[in-house]
């Protein structure tokens, strides 16, 4: 009987012992905020990796993080230009400031389920940043950039117009911020520098008229040749409140071959489509085409606000096979028209990383088959994925020939900004075809140049030809385009002598006075989104010729520098990392989620990568 109590006894203590270590050992959702420990900002994009489970985080837009974890685990805080920081978890709540790192550290790159050492780099700072297997040999990088012939100036007595279309994709950019941060700087031919402009927002003034769009001119002294003038034409679109937005028709078009594999290709796009899918509302409806080596239909459109039916769907995806990308355009288009809203936005969203293998697979292939669908009233937005097999070229096309936007989606932060945080400007198209025309007034301009744009460049005759197609504007956008301007009487040696024709002779051009101190004007042609007739705007600009510039302007600047750097431009200039810090921090009070804090980071650490380069 004793025995039986003895045994009773113990196997009570056993189970509340065994009770205990699970409730130990049970996992908690632990979230917080990541700020800057010096003046309190929220760090946008830091990794946290619980050191136990190697499950990891990245803080959003206000510094919010969330990771799942035990009590007495440790998590990992790791950020460009930031000191590692290492907390143990013991509630659910965890705030964390980071220390700025000022220290010339060998640092470490994750890569895969490996870590390979960087060299000794004075003042680089590298971000850990998880790498798909797929990236850990380098020779099996088959990534394509499209070549970029730089604009060089332009003489205004020979050349005085200077017409394109305008580029809202702020793709470059972020796959520029992925090679940095993995350890890298970018091939030249990733950077549209353009690209890198147009990824901030400005504060430029708002359309008040008929038109969707507002004109703004500004110019001051250029940085990297004091003796040039720097031209600033900026674009703001019209703001509409989401809940006034028209119903989305949308079709998600999904890459699922092979090359999609990986945590950050095809897991990244599941996740970036679930926070989309979060903002659809009743009214909008989704389907879902996927393609590897065929395509097919994996969701017929669905209700915005069945949210779990789509993301049951999205979750259910997985990679295998070739690609036939072709094919899945093709299908997508045919779904996209099936359930065409009138009035309404129906738009496809390509998630690929543009590598096309079977059917219609080359860049002119790809180009024919978009311009016979365009008409179709169905926009594309390209979002592409995808590290060390990464098609550019291929995916720039689609997206420059769809009537449509192109974003590079490096992480979940990025995927939130693009869809949430910028959706109306993402997915709603306010003005199509937008083209820019700028006359430049001889008697004030020597030369000129068009810094960036070089894929989107257009005859003077396209600007009234309504048959070309051009970029589009979608609510609350801003575009921004750069001129270094030779003034009139200034030295350079840009504009060179070429010797006299032999079998012609050129009439020499005789500049007759028009009494205007204008140094341009610039004129833009728009189409409403339901339109097939263009409406111009013009409006022309006197330059003061001082340099009492906006914030903004000074920030967008440095931004254009830094490109022109990546680029080892040409027409550099003087310029150089430590000027484009300087004209940075001049800009940040317009940098409420942290982007422009972020792009000072990116240049301290090319700053330092180049270095090494040479070393």
């Amino acid at each position: 009987m004793r025995t039986n109590q003895f045994r009773a006894i113990m196997l009570v203590l056993l189970m509340a012992v065994i009770c205990l270590g699970t409730m130990n050992a049970q996992t908690i959702t632990v979230t917080g905020i990541v700020t800057d420990a010096a003046d309190g900002t929220s760090i946008t994009g830091c990794s946290v990796v619980n050191n136990r489970s190697k499950s990891g985080a990245i803080t959003d837009v206000n510094g919010r993080y969330s990771i799942q974890a035990q009590k007495g685990d440790v998590l990992l805080f790791q950020f460009i230009g930031y000191k590692e920081e290492k907390r143990v978890v013991k509630s659910a709540k965890l705030d964390v400031k980071m220390k700025t790192d000022d220290v010339a550290l060998e640092e470490c790159v994750v890569v895969g389920y490996g870590t390979m050492k960087t060299k000794a780099m004075t003042g680089a700072y590298v971000a850990v940043c998880p790498i798909a297997m797929y990236d850990m040999d380098t020779r099996m990088n088959t990534e394509e950039y499209d070549r970029i012939q730089e604009n060089g100036f332009k003489s205004v007595a020979d050349t005085p117009l200077s017409t394109f279309s305008i580029d809202v994709d702020p793709a470059s950019y972020s796959n520029m911020r992925r090679f940095i941060n993995r350890g890298e700087l970018p091939p030249a031919d990733a950077i549209r520098t353009e690209e890198l402009v147009n990824y901030f927002s400005y504060d430029y003034p708002k359309p008040t008229g008929n038109d969707p769009v507002k004109i703004t001119v500004e110019a001051g002294t250029c940085t990297w040749n004091t003796a040039h003038r720097l031209v600033r034409i900026g674009l703001k679109a019209k703001e509409i409140p989401t809940e006034q937005l028209p119903a989305s028709n949308l079709v998600f078009l999904i890459d699922v071959s092979g090359s999609m594999w990986g945590a950050n290709r095809l897991d990244l796009v599941k996740s970036s489509l679930k926070l989309l899918v979060n903002n659809l509302r009743n009214k909008d409806k989704v389907a879902i085409v996927t393609y590897a080596g065929s395509a097919g239909v994996k969701l017929e459109a669905t209700s915005g606000g069945d949210k779990q039916k789509i993301r049951e769907a999205i979750d259910e995806l997985t990679a295998g096979g070739s690609t036939a990308g072709g094919a899945g355009i093709h299908l997508a288009y045919q779904i996209a028209k099936k359930n065409f809203i009138s009035d309404g936005n129906n738009r496809i969203i390509l998630c690929s990383d543009g590598d096309f293998n079977v059917g219609v697979s080359s860049a002119e292939g790809l180009e024919q088959l978009i311009e016979k669908e365009r008409k179709s009233g169905v926009h594309l937005t390209v979002l592409g994925y995808g590290m060390g097999n990464y098609k550019d070229k291929k995916i720039q096309v689609l997206a420059e020939k769809g009537n449509g936007n192109h974003a590079y989606i490096d992480n979940l932060q990025e995927a939130n900004r693009v869809l949430v945080g910028e959706f109306g400007a993402t997915l709603h198209t306010v003005a199509k075809d937008v083209k820019l025309q700028v006359e430049f007034n001889p008697s004030q301009v020597q030369a000129y140049r068009l810094i960036g744009y070089e894929s989107r460049l257009l005859k003077d005759e396209d600007f009234n030809n309504d048959a070309k197609d051009a970029g589009d504007m979608g609510a609350g956008h801003t575009v921004t385009a750069f001129y270094e301007v030779i003034p009139a009487g200034v030295k350079n040696e840009y504009v060179g002598k070429v010797d006299d024709l032999k079998y012609q002779k050129k009439e020499k051009m005789t500049l007759k006075p028009t009494g205007s101190d204008e140094l341009l004007t610039v004129k833009l042609r728009y189409k409403a989104p339901d339109k097939d007739v263009s409406r111009k705007m013009e409006l022309p600009f006197v330059d003061n010729k001082g340099d009492s510039v906006s914030s903004d302007f000074r920030f967008a600047s440095a931004v254009a520098m830094f490109g022109q750097l990546l680029r080892d431009s040409d027409f550099k200039g003087t310029a150089d990392y430590d000027k484009v810090i300087k004209l940075a921090k001049q800009g940040l009070n317009n940098d409420e989620r942290g982007y422009r804090r972020e792009f000072i980071r990116l240049v301290e650490a090319a700053k330092g990568l180049e270095k090494t380069s040479k070393n």
